[in-house]
């Protein structure tokens, strides 16, 4: 069973991060801030359609606050999804801003209402954590999923991830008479090993989602993460592989049903095919990030010493017992599915 050892510490972007984040376009200038977002007046609890607290809270400024407040997070949003073209904002509003009280960097969610036809959006504004900022890099580099993110000082922009909360598809879902279990427990197989491979920790349940597509013949499915505050932080092994947390059981059991040990290694070998194919792709930003992590400081140094003893027995390597830092030890990990 895989347990974190205590609350992560937040880490500043360092300037050799800052200068991935310029070149690659990743910093622009924002309107407002994240600390400027904490002149609220007021707060109520938000609780879901069943009545259930969703352990966040929605937000309320003053009069005197709230249009410009309103003003510059539509611009941001025009900033996320448009490339600063405000002429989208034109019939959007803001229909709600939430606080989450509980999470690490305590973030705010805004959802953004067309009041044309309704469709609403959501996107967020956090607190800077160079951790995250790595995780969203890599996620976007390494997965099959591109991620929409921008940082502006000590302020972080994010997209919405749509999908099904992990915790609540294995509750609800999978007694759905559509469900395909082989490419569920399948796909599990495969985020299994990009977590592992880019060294991407606390994938239990809540930390994910399920992104469900319907075909013609067949229902697809893609586990995404959502989190990305322990990209490359604990010592444990077991923190890096979603198979070893108990909230995970469901989908664990499932391919253990499902699927052969074979079948297992064809998908582990597939995967790390792809993320090879990646790396190769986007030579050029792996290695910009690469050296930035093997710069900075994301994690404590008897993490560093935990981590690279036990990928050392795991891939039978010493190499990695040389590793000074996060940024090296991941270098290595990706160069053994090179």
């Amino acid at each position: 069973m895989a347990l974190i050892s205590k609350k992560k510490i937040i880490f500043p972007i360092s300037s050799g991060l800052r200068r991935y984040l310029i070149k690659y376009s990743r910093e622009v200038d924002i309107p407002i801030h994240y600390h400027e977002l904490l002149r609220y007046s007021n707060s109520i609890a938000l609780y879901d359609s069943k009545d259930q607290d969703t352990l966040w809270e929605t937000v309320f400024y003053d009069q005197s606050d709230r249009e410009e407040i309103h003003l510059n997070v539509k611009k941001i949003y025009a900033l996320l999804k448009a490339g600063g073209d405000m002429s989208v904002m034109e019939h959007l509003y803001v229909d709600r801003i939430d606080l989450c009280i509980y999470g690490n960097t305590q973030p705010f969610r805004i959802r953004i209402v067309n009041r044309i036809n309704d469709n609403f959006d959501y996107f967020y504004i956090k607190q800077a954590d160079a951790s995250r900022v790595y995780g969203l890099e890599l996620e976007h580099l390494l997965s099959p999923n591109r991620i929409s993110y921008l940082v502006h000082q000590n302020t972080l922009i994010e997209e919405h991830i749509a999908g099904i909360p992990g915790d609540i598809f294995m509750r609800q879902h999978m007694s759905d008479p559509h469900l395909n279990p082989i490419r569920l427990a399948k796909e599990f197989v495969k985020f299994n090993e990009r977590c592992f491979v880019r060294l991407l920790g606390d994938m239990h349940s809540a930390n994910f989602v399920i992104d469900v597509t319907p075909d013609f013949e067949e229902t697809h499915y893609r586990i995404r993460a959502i989190d990305f505050d322990q990209q490359s932080y604990e010592g444990k092994k077991s923190i890096y592989l979603p198979q070893y947390f108990k909230e995970n059981n469901v989908l664990i059991e499932l391919g253990m049903k499902y699927i052969t040990p074979e079948s297992m290694r064809q998908y582990q070998r597939e995967e790390r095919a792809l993320i090879a194919k990646r790396v190769k792709t986007a030579h050029k930003e792996i290695e910009d990030v690469l050296r930035a992590m093997e710069h900075d400081r994301i994690s404590k140094p008897e993490n560093v010493i935990q981590l690279r003893e036990a990928l050392a027995i795991h891939y039978g390597d010493r190499g990695f017992v040389e590793c000074k830092n996060m940024g090296e030890i991941l270098r290595k990990s990706l160069e053994h599915v090179i």
